[in-house]
């Protein structure tokens, strides 16, 4: 939809995303939990790593993209990451169930940037409509320090490179 705005060295824009939190009670898979809004300012005097999908459950982001994270979440935290996020377009009832599936439990948080609104306002959002998917949020990863932006890895096309954990860490 548009060019990247967002750059190392910028301060992200305040915004708001919708999540799940984990609690033992979603173990049932019939339960869905309660919404609650998460803001930008609550990363402020963190470093947080932002990993966006296109989708949930969707191919490259269920197989291939999401996992390394999981798998090197001691990693991260070695290198003093206090927070990972997941973040797409899809509600919040949909990513609680793909954390869920993923065995996340609020390790890593799956946000929902509902209509892609945040990730637009970087430049890192995306018009899916020829394959029915709407304004999703391009695949990209951001390392903030303060809600200053450290490292800006969006994908020029399909497939998972400088969003992947492997670059993330490369770049921490």
């Amino acid at each position: 939809m548009s060019e990247v705005k967002i750059k190392v060295g910028d301060t992200v824009p305040q915004g708001t995303f919708k999540y799940i939190p984990w609690s033992p009670e979603l173990e049932n898979a019939s339960a869905c939990g309660v919404p609650v809004t998460l803001n930008t300012d609550e990363w402020k005097g963190k470093k947080v790593v932002l990993v966006s999908v296109p989708g949930a459950f969707t191919p490259t982001c269920h197989a291939n993209h999401i996992p390394p994270y999981i798998a090197k979440y001691d990693e991260f935290k070695k290198k003093g990451v206090d927070a990972i996020a997941i973040i797409a377009a899809n509600d919040a009832f949909v990513l609680s169930g793909w954390a869920r599936f993923l065995g996340l439990k609020d390790k890593i948080l799956a946000l929902s940037d509902p209509n892609a609104r945040w990730s637009a306002q970087l430049g890192l959002a995306q018009d899916l409509s020829a394959v029915d998917f709407g304004t999703r949020t391009k695949r990209y990863a951001l390392v903030l320090d303060d809600l200053q932006v450290k490292y800006v890895g969006a994908e020029p096309e399909r497939g998972v490179t400088v969003s992947g954990a492997d670059a993330v860490l490369a770049a921490l």
